[in-house]
């Protein structure tokens, strides 16, 4: 095999039709110092963020109503429903509330509009009336007073959120255990009970909480968020081949990842759903016919995000995501990566997709990027026959199992 380096010319990301959205990559920070013994150790979020801990005793300590928990139970639908997790953000609880991960400007403010005293409003006059409150304690003081606004502009700024696992089988009425995630993986931690004693709520500390409990009762988990800078994929996709171009074998086609099935959870029930990127490095539309116009294609890379929820786990998802939109039967071999997201600094794997012209094979190289900390679900080459044996094949990556159809 020859190997063709074509490094200098751009990697394109290839159009995705109606199926899968391209990624968005945004870095995400906060400027305020985070001392809390709660939220340090090797695999915890940097020490800059707010304290989980100090946010769900906060949450706690609010005169919540039925009508608080429906905002939450709206927010947290929403999101699931644009393909994110169970979860309500604090910038979304602050800006727009009752609004979901994905939304449109016009649900965000319709949103919003539903609610005569949303959660936002308990925050505020919690934190005004509260000065010995840890939160307040981290900012300024003006006039004898802590910055009340300063606070409610951090929290607004940083990953912080509300996740709300199972909320589907919510009653409508009964109160949630507030928790935070504790980091290293912990599969349980203590809650914030609230109880209804006549007209007055009572919170009780120090209840055991673990995802059995999450799944028979409500627990609001206060953890960080992961994936609202990137763009999940979407769920559909032109159901025929566009006139003049039909499915033949001996013509381009379109490849799909029909189906993906996750076989286990990647991280902690405290941390919420697993998401995976998916990636696939290529050469679109190869269909040279010399050496010389090898020159004239240079690699892409399809990349998007798939999300699936922890009651997900095991079910196969069908979610139609285009790989590529001009798959030719000079292609050899694609180049493919899955990760599950942990975060970290950017890097990349380098790797090759090949092509054959005149019987002969060569490579293309391409830089497939990921983050050091992603959990490597699966990376290697996968031959162009693999797809052509049959229009809908299937296999085993990792743990997780991954359908493609080829039309």
């Amino acid at each position: 095999m020859k190997n063709v380096s074509l490094q200098a010319a751009p990697v394109r990301l290839i159009l995705s039709l109606l199926a899968a959205s391209l990624l968005l990559v945004c870095a995400r920070s906060c400027a305020y110092a985070d001392p809390a013994p709660a939220d340090t150790g090797p695999d915890a979020p940097a020490a800059t963020a707010l304290p989980l801990e100090q946010v769900a005793r906060m949450l706690s300590a609010l005169p919540l109503q039925n009508e608080q928990l429906h905002e939450v139970y709206d927010a947290v639908g929403a999101s699931s429903g644009n393909g994110y997790d169970e979860e309500y953000t604090m910038k979304n609880l602050l800006e727009a509330p009752g609004s979901g991960v994905g939304d449109a400007p016009a649900a965000r403010a319709a949103a919003a509009s539903r609610y005569r005293q949303p959660l936002r409003s308990l925050i505020a006059e919690y934190l005004a009336s509260s000065p010995e409150s840890p939160l307040l304690g981290r900012f300024s003081i003006r006039d004898g007073a802590a910055d009340v606004q300063a606070c409610l502009d951090a929290l607004s700024e940083s990953d912080i959120q509300i996740y709300w696992p199972y909320s589907e089988d919510w009653d409508g009425e009964r109160f949630p255990l507030i928790t935070y995630d504790p980091g290293y993986g912990a599969q349980s931690n203590y809650a914030y009970e609230i109880r209804r004693d006549g007209d007055a709520l009572v919170v009780v500390d120090s209840v055991y909480v673990d995802e059995n409990v999450a799944r028979s009762r409500p627990v609001w988990v206060i953890n960080r968020n992961d994936d609202s800078a990137f763009t999940p994929v979407e769920l559909v996709r032109p159901r025929e081949a566009p006139a003049g171009k039909a499915a033949t074998r001996g013509g381009s086609r379109v490849l799909y990842l029909k189906h993906f099935q996750m076989l286990r959870n990647y991280d902690s029930w405290f941390a919420g759903a697993s998401e995976f990127f998916i990636k696939c490095g290529s050469v679109q539309g190869f269909k040279a016919t010399t050496e010389a116009e090898l020159k004239l294609y240079s690699p892409s890379v399809t990349d998007f995000m798939v999300v699936v929820r922890r009651k997900e786990m095991g079910l196969e998802l069908p979610l139609q995501a285009v790989l590529l939109t001009d798959f030719t039967n000079q292609l050899e071999k694609l180049a493919f990566l899955i990760t599950e997201d942990d975060g970290g600094t950017w890097t990349s794997w380098k790797c090759s997709a090949t092509v054959k012209v005149n019987s002969k094979s060569y490579g293309f190289d391409v830089d497939i990027p990921y983050r050091d900390k992603d959990d490597i679900v699966w990376r290697g080459q996968l031959d162009a026959s693999f797809f052509q044996k049959e229009d809908t094949v299937s296999a085993r990556f990792g743990d997780v199992i991954v359908g493609f159809e080829l039309e």
